[in-house]
């Protein structure tokens, strides 16, 4: 199944990560996919993409915005997979709305605000969703220092 990371933010915004691990999956050669929770969330990550490194550029699109197909990097709000991405980033409690069918993902990376209870129950539950439906499920927190360490 789908290897499944989740990342518990503890210190640093989705604002200050995401950019970095979307660098680091198109470095694999991935194309990446995601998927937000609203559209105010989806525009606010499309500036942070525009915006977060004057030296670096991190080509991207939202849907709507060119082909989806060609997109090394696609936001949206919907269900899929338009860019037939490599990885799915899921923010801002949006997640699979079926764990058993995004099979065509090579790894799923759920983040999550680890200060905010409701951001906090959606990822205990979408956890366990993607354990019942036989993904390789790791849970990843901050470190003071600001890095992710694998948890137990």
């Amino acid at each position: 199944m789908t290897e499944t990371l989740f990342y518990h933010l503890d210190r640093r915004s989705l604002d200050d990560v995401l950019p970095g691990l979307v660098e680091k999956s198109r470095a694999r050669g991935w194309k990446a996919l995601i998927r937000a929770d609203t559209a105010d969330r989806a525009d606010a990550i499309d500036t942070v993409l525009w915006t977060y490194d004057e030296e670096s550029f991190l080509a991207h699109a939202q849907v709507g915005d060119g082909e989806a197909t060609l997109q090394p990097v696609l936001i949206t709000v919907e269900e899929g997979n338009p860019n037939s991405a490599e990885i799915a980033f899921y923010v801002g409690g949006a997640g699979p709305s079926d764990w058993s069918g995004v099979g065509d993902l090579a790894r799923i990376v759920l983040v999550f605000e680890g200060r905010d209870d409701a951001a906090l129950a959606n990822a205990r539950a979408a956890w366990k969703e993607a354990k019942a439906a036989g993904h390789d499920v790791t849970y990843w927190k901050e470190t003071p220092s600001g890095k992710f360490e694998k948890q137990n």
